[in-house]
């Protein structure tokens, strides 16, 4: 092999091995930061271990909404199938209710408490996030409202 095929080749390896160690850091990056859906049923039927931060959907159940001391509420959210309480510390959203479609972000308690960090609520009577619809379509609770 020549000396200037040899260079060539150190060179692709080297350009290969810089790509892959690019790509693994990015992978590694997105693993810690990535935070996923889930829905009541799945924590319900604790998929989910607890201390793993994900968002629950799903509607505010009814007669659930209760105001604990201070800034602590607790609700429970369901779609259907399965419900899970959900304990908050802080402002709801001026469209939070009963019924109403909420997406909630935190992790599960050892207790099977969804500690909230932060609640999300509908902004407006047709909206609800893609992932919320698509839980209720699987349990069979959507009603698409006109």
């Amino acid at each position: 092999m020549s000396p200037r095929k040899r260079r060539r080749l150190w060179f692709a390896a080297a350009v290969l091995a810089a790509g892959g160690l690019s790509a693994w850091l990015v992978i590694w990056a997105l693993g810690n930061n990535t935070m996923f859906f889930r829905s009541p049923s799945e924590v319900a039927a604790r998929a989910v271990p607890p201390g793993v931060a994900f968002r629950i959907g799903g509607l505010v159940g009814e007669n659930s909404i209760r105001q604990g001391t201070g800034a602590e509420v607790y609700f429970t959210v369901t779609d259907g199938k399965g419900v899970v309480p959900v304990e908050f510390r802080g402002v709801l959203p001026a469209l939070f209710r009963e019924g109403q479609g909420v997406v909630a972000t935190g992790a599960l308690n050892q207790g099977g408490t969804f500690v909230a960090t932060e609640v999300l609520a509908r902004h407006d009577e047709k909206y609800m996030p893609p992932e919320v619809v698509d839980a209720l379509k699987k349990s069979g609770e959507w009603q698409r409202s006109e």
